[in-house]
């Protein structure tokens, strides 16, 4: 069952583009913008980035008002979040959303000591907390498909295979997963040591087809790449170092495209999310998952139950007769 993405975070270059299809601001926000600058200089003594910011916002705010005929000091609490709201949309982060909310109550606590205003529609206001995008994941066939893509019979591919498969079958982050050390392997039990996020140890299960293609790699391929010298790291470029995460990533890449999958939707982190969602799809337990994946909390973990709840709706609208 293919794993799509509901929503999808809006990039820099979409905010850019919504910002310039905004009107300028009228003549008299403009002017309300610039004597509250003039007013709160003289009376904090801001920064001047700080102004800068604070100019930068409330212009935004007053374009998006123009379009709704608003100015700024008619705009009411219901219209200032709503402008919140479709900032969130848009993903600007929590950090640039509280600048604006300063800017907000700053402007509008002066309009009303100045009784420019009647009420203070920035009182009370909170921003809404973003919308949680789901993980992106890839379908068990696609993932079966970049799995066969790396050429083994190069000691490099043999390496890709490994990693890849190893990291389907435990859901490492992939700095933990290029840090690997090779002492951190034990095949007999086939468990992996793994220190995680916070120094944290957990023992990792692998799987027999991880095992195989890890062995495969430790017998044939590793010797050749790491050569006579020891060479702490498990994974290891043609001189024996320890492989970087964004030699990982672009191999992933590369190999996702010739795999034809959409490179755009490959990702290290996107094999973790498919580890994960797969396992849920057949039944795994929900604290099982946590331990697997090394979350310290299990809020973190339950965001994958969305995923698969998503799934299993549209399973339902494309089969049921009532559907």
């Amino acid at each position: 069952m293919a794993m799509t993405v509901i929503w999808a975070m809006p990039t820099p270059a979409d905010r850019r583009r919504h910002a310039r299809a905004q009107p300028a601001p009228s003549a008299r926000d403009e002017q309300a913008i610039a004597a509250f600058i003039d007013r709160i200089w003289a009376e904090s003594g801001l920064a001047r980035h700080t102004l800068d910011g604070y100019r930068r916002d409330l212009e935004g705010l007053a374009r998006w008002l123009v379009a709704r005929a608003i100015d700024l000091m008619g705009a009411d609490r219901a219209a200032l979040f709503d402008y919140l709201a479709q900032r969130t949309e848009l993903g600007y982060s929590g950090r640039s959303n509280a600048r604006l909310l300063a800017a907000l109550r700053a402007f509008y606590g002066q309009a009303l000591r100045l009784r420019l205003i009647a009420v203070d529609p920035s009182q009370h206001l909170q921003a809404p907390k973003p919308r949680r995008s789901l993980p992106k994941a890839l379908s068990e066939s696609q993932v079966e498909a970049l799995l066969a893509t790396p050429d083994i019979a190069t000691p490099a591919g043999l390496r890709d295979r490994a990693m890849i498969e190893l990291m389907y079958a435990t859901g490492l982050r992939v700095s933990e997963l290029v840090s690997l050390p090779a002492i951190a392997v034990n095949l007999r039990q086939g468990v992996l040591r793994v220190t995680g996020k916070g120094s944290k140890e957990r023992l990792v299960p692998m799987g027999e087809e991880a095992q195989h293609w890890l062995q495969r790699y430790l017998d044939h391929a590793r010797p050749l790449l790491a050569g006579k010298l020891p060479r702490p790291a498990l994974f290891v470029d043609g001189k024996g170092q320890a492989l970087s995460r964004q030699h990982f990533w672009a191999t992933l890449k590369a190999l996702a495209v010739q795999a034809g999958l959409d490179a755009g939707k490959v990702s290290p982190h996107g094999l973790r999310h498919s580890f994960a969602t797969h396992l849920l799809n057949h039944g795994a337990d929900l604290r099982a998952l946590q331990m697997l994946l090394g979350h310290a909390s299990l809020s973190t973990t339950q965001i994958y139950t969305l995923v698969a709840s998503e799934g299993l709706k549209r399973l339902h609208a494309r089969h049921h007769p009532r559907g």
